[in-house]
């Protein structure tokens, strides 16, 4: 079994000696340097490097720069998906965005995690649990999302958040570590003043 088959099936792998990953990253990491350095005007360019890098796109999608990711093939976003500015997805096993999802800026999806064991995390081992976004979700500046998380649908996660468990649909989540606060109502549609 090849250490990228076992980090898809979620066990110990080698992500640091590993020439297919490593080369794998590197590629990456070129395709996020290209779409960085592109000047912010050329909107179709950098829509067209990302196609290139992630594993899959709706037609409308945005992704402020900079944005750093790991392999790109692991990432899926559905559409009108946004993302802020220097938005981080360590994707050594998938990230799944649903449709309408919002990202505010320094946001970061972290699936790799390390052993506790001192000699297996010497060695290069880590783990990497998938990370799941649903429908309409937001989620505010500065959240850092770890291994295994599930958000779901309707959902919203305050800035500064850290999300160590699964969110339920439907709420409010903030804190460190993030914990529901309460259920979106109708009222929530009433607090802001429209024309």
């Amino acid at each position: 079994m090849t250490e990228k088959e076992k980090a898809a099936l979620g066990y110990l792998y080698n992500a640091n000696y590993d020439q297919e990953l490593i080369d794998e990253r590197t590629y990456a990491k070129g395709l996020c340097y290209e779409h960085n350095q592109l000047h912010p005007q050329k909107l179709e360019e950098r829509a067209a490097v990302l196609k290139k890098l992630l594993g899959k796109t709706a037609e409308t999608f945005h992704i402020e720069q900079p944005f750093y990711c790991d392999y790109g093939y692991n990432i899926e976003i559905g559409k009108n998906f946004y993302a802020n500015h220097n938005c981080i997805m360590l994707d050594c096993a998938k990230i799944t965005f649903g449709d309408n999802v919002f990202i505010a800026p320094n946001c970061g999806f972290y699936t790799a995690g390390h052993p506790l064991d001192v000699e297996q995390r010497n060695e290069g081992l880590e783990i990497a649990y998938p990370i799941t976004v649903g429908n309409n979700v937001w989620i505010g500046g500065g959240v850092s999302i770890l291994p295994g998380v599930t958000i779901g649908d309707n959902s919203v996660i305050g800035a500064g958040s850290v999300v160590t468990k699964d969110i339920p649909s439907g709420v409010i989540a903030a804190g460190n570590p993030c914990r529901v606060i309460r259920l979106i109502t109708d009222e929530d549609k009433r607090k802001y003043h429209r024309d």
